[in-house]
């Protein structure tokens, strides 16, 4: 019998698969290699190299950083800077983190054919950013967003064919 197996005793008992990748604390993680929209290659495979899960950074860097991704067209790496930053930013600034990270992975999904998601999870990042509009916090072009991904969402919405779409998103700041 093998051990994290369904037959196994303490697997049974526990509920732990000890078969999957973890990290150093015992948390699930995958650590097969990922393509660059973030999609598990076979282990051994080449793939794009991974960030840091959890690094929290200023928002400066965070729109730095996720910009100089989304030009590298790495939607997927982009999400995950701007999810690190919706986890670890104060409540008041969480809902337009969150609404960047949506766009970002509104992107991926066009990018891997998924064109519904797409514009579906474009809607909410618009919906997201929509409170932040007045106040553009720091210097993100809120409205242009805003309205790029319901433009985006409703041509994504009307495609026909489910094929892979590459839409580029305009600067994240300025204006």
């Amino acid at each position: 019998m093998q051990r994290g197996s369904e037959e196994d005793p303490e697997t049974q008992l526990t509920g732990m698969d000890e078969a999957r990748d973890r990290d150093e604390s015992g948390r699930a993680r995958n650590a097969r290699p990922r393509d660059a929209l973030g999609r598990p290659l076979p282990y051994g495979s080449p793939g794009v190299p991974r960030l840091e899960e959890g690094r929290v950074r200023t928002p400066e860097e965070t729109l730095a950083e996720a910009a100089a991704l989304l030009d590298q067209r790495l939607p997927f790496h982009a999400h995950e800077v701007f999810e690190d930053a919706w986890k670890s930013a104060p409540e008041q600034w969480r809902g337009l983190w969150k609404g960047l990270a949506q766009l970002a992975v509104g992107v991926t999904h066009a990018a891997r054919g998924n064109l519904s998601g797409a514009s579906r999870l474009l809607t909410r990042a618009a919906e997201h950013l929509e409170p932040f509009e007045a106040t553009k916090p720091f210097t993100i072009d809120v409205d242009g967003l805003r309205t790029w991904s319901e433009r985006q969402s409703a041509e994504l919405e009307a495609h026909s064919e489910a094929s892979p779409v590459w839409l580029t998103v305009p600067p994240l700041t300025g204006r």
